[in-house]
């Protein structure tokens, strides 16, 4: 079983209206709707790191020549193989 921890936060009047409302409306408890809904943000987080970090190697020349160079590497690599069928 998982660890939990209990967590006390504040919260703006709409969004505790809202959560009590779908917690209700779904027979879920809130905690799993705002675990649920932690996720969900976390992996777009995630996703928008990713992306900043892809923007920032995509400016990187160093990075450009390596990628380059491991293009030309691969295809050497193909180039040499014998494909038979």
């Amino acid at each position: 079983m998982k660890k939990s921890i209990v967590l006390t936060t504040s919260l703006p009047d709409e969004i505790v209206n809202l959560l009590s409302r779908y917690a209700e409306k779904f027979n879920v408890p809130k905690n799993k709707i705002l675990e649920e809904a932690l996720k969900l943000y976390f992996d777009k987080l995630k996703k928008a790191e990713y992306t900043r970090s892809f923007r920032k190697a995509a400016a990187d020349q160093e990075m450009h020549d390596l990628a380059e160079e491991g293009l030309a590497l691969l295809q050497n690599i193909n180039c040499s193989r014998s494909w038979t069928v």
